[in-house]
């Protein structure tokens, strides 16, 4: 029985020591150096910590290689790690800081300046240190017998509705669970070439990780210039035989938007999913198109479920303006939708999406408050504890029974009497030819929907042309504001609430 990643490193080093596990442009590291590495960062965090166990590592993440070693490393401890994005502000990394105060961090040797400068209070220890020690056989041995499915993984943090980031915590048996439905579902084995999209820091990046070790995988990290110059992104996956990609669907969609398979198609791919924000499907018909004998999968799943926790197989023509659904359950996963008396929806009734399941996260660190909201007892259930997430997001289920995500339950507004879902304003706009992306809030003062967009062909009149046969008179937006380009948040989605900030501040108008 599978109790830990661990055991899914060994397994796979096992019968594939001398087999890339990472790879990135110019270096890569094979299963066996990677458990030796690893070993070695788990008995030095072990020796200068004092044998902790349970308690937050920082790890000041890049796409690199010796981040995926630290990750493994303070699993060898019997710890979790935190991964945090180094360019992240310093006010942000502070209110972090004060919600773990973590026992340690493990940084690169050239990164000392900044780690001191960053986190003076933190314990530092040095990778290329660390990565040398000797390793301690007998202890890491003892702390493995003492591990059980519920110890902590890691945690990663998210915005927080009062400013201060909530650290969401993840344990062993979430990701076991997540990583086993993925496989069971998608075939998923040691052919499988993962392209890595996903920052370390996003939470999204652990299907690509610990899928790649469960199945003696191999996975790529893909450069940024690939998504800056998206002409080279299909000769890359090409050069390097990536046949499976799990992105969040902004990537997805720049690469439609940049018309990148102009010139070369990345034929390799055979698997492609994508999660993170809504998939409009005039972004996902041009990959469909260049890629006809790809699978392609929507994933839907917030980061308090361990990033995933429904699909859809695409297995049908789509048009530019339809909503893609959300799917159904992961096995060993139950998704329910309660409406507003917390009772489960009736026919084409919309409700909150709710999940319960072992892919639960465990709740926010050092934050019961917010845990006590949003992890509840299953109101269907009076006779024994049961706990349930509420995601926050609307659903509800179309005639074939799959479940179609509507909006954010705060994207839900009342404007001229009429009950209106800002999100399906949003799905025919991006429908567009001529837009690449908007978004969509309302100005509760002045009583107007806001629709801000991008779009370099696009204008005022052209958008009020598109929505007209579409949508009611009532939802039509009374306020258009073009940007030249969106602005996005360290998990690659479009930052609304810096939109929405700027909107309020008449920077934008």
């Amino acid at each position: 029985m599978i109790i830990n990643i661990l055991d899914y490193l060994e397994n796979s080093a096992k019968k594939f020591p001398d087999k890339t596990v990472f790879a990135e442009q110019n270096k890569s590291i094979s299963y066996s150096l990677l458990v030796d590495k690893a070993k070695r960062i788990g008995t030095k965090i072990l020796d200068e910590t004092g044998n902790l166990k349970r308690k937050p590592i920082i790890v000041f993440v890049d796409r690199n290689i010796e981040s995926l070693v630290v990750f493994i490393g303070v699993a060898y401890s019997g710890n979790f790690y935190v991964p945090i994005d180094r360019s992240m502000p310093k006010m942000r990394i502070d209110l972090i800081l004060k919600t773990l105060q973590p026992v340690a961090t493990i940084i690169l040797e050239s990164e000392v300046d900044f780690a001191k400068e960053i986190a003076p209070d933190v314990r530092t220890l040095i990778y290329e240190e660390a990565s040398a020690y000797p390793i301690d056989e007998p202890r890491l041995a003892a702390i493995r017998k003492q591990a059980i499915d519920t110890d902590p993984l890691y945690a990663t943090f998210t915005s927080g509705s009062t400013g201060i980031p909530k650290g969401v915590i993840t344990c062993q048996r979430s990701v076991i669970d997540m990583t086993e439905a993925l496989f069971t579902t998608f075939n998923f084995d040691e052919h499988c070439i993962f392209g890595n999209q996903n920052p370390f820091y996003f939470d999204a990046s652990i299907k690509d990780i610990y899928s790649t070790l469960k199945g003696g995988g191999t996975m790529v990290i893909i450069p940024r210039s690939c998504f800056t110059f998206t002409g080279s992104l299909a000769p890359f996956l090409m050069q390097n035989s990536v046949n499976t990609i799990l992105w969040s669907a902004a990537a997805i969609a720049l690469v439609a938007n940049t018309s990148a398979y102009e010139f070369e198609k990345p034929y390799c791919l055979e698997k492609v999913m994508f999660s993170g924000e809504v998939m409009h499907n005039k972004a996902l018909n041009y990959w469909r198109k260049n890629l006809p004998e790809t699978l392609f999968v929507n994933l839907y799943g917030p980061t308090e479920i361990t990033s995933v926790c429904s699909y859809y197989i695409v297995n049908r023509p789509f048009g530019d303006d339809e909503v893609l659904p959300i799917g159904e359950s992961f096995k060993n996963t139950d998704i329910i939708i309660l409406n507003e008396s917390n009772e489960l929806v009736k026919e084409d009734e919309s409700g909150e999406l709710c999940v319960r399941g072992c892919c639960l996260a465990m709740g926010y660190y050092n934050n019961p408050e917010k845990t006590r909201e949003a992890f509840i007892q299953n109101p269907l259930n009076t006779s024994f504890p049961e706990i349930i997430y509420r995601t926050g997001d609307l659903a509800k289920y179309n005639q074939q029974g799959q479940i179609i995500f509507l909006s954010r339950k705060d994207n839900q507004v009342k404007h001229m009497g009429q009950r209106v879902e800002l999100g399906e304003i949003e799905i025919v706009a991006n429908s567009m030819e001529y837009l690449d992306a908007s978004v969509c809030f309302y100005d509760h003062e002045k009583q107007k929907i806001v629709l801000v967009y991008q779009g370099i062909n696009a204008d005022k009149k052209y958008i009020l042309n598109g929505v007209k046969d579409k949508l009611p008179k009532y939802m039509f937006p009374n306020i258009l504001i073009e940007m030249k380009e969106m602005p996005y948040n360290l998990n690659g989605k479009i930052d609304r609430t810096l939109i929405k900030t700027l909107y309020r501040q008449g920077e934008i108008s």
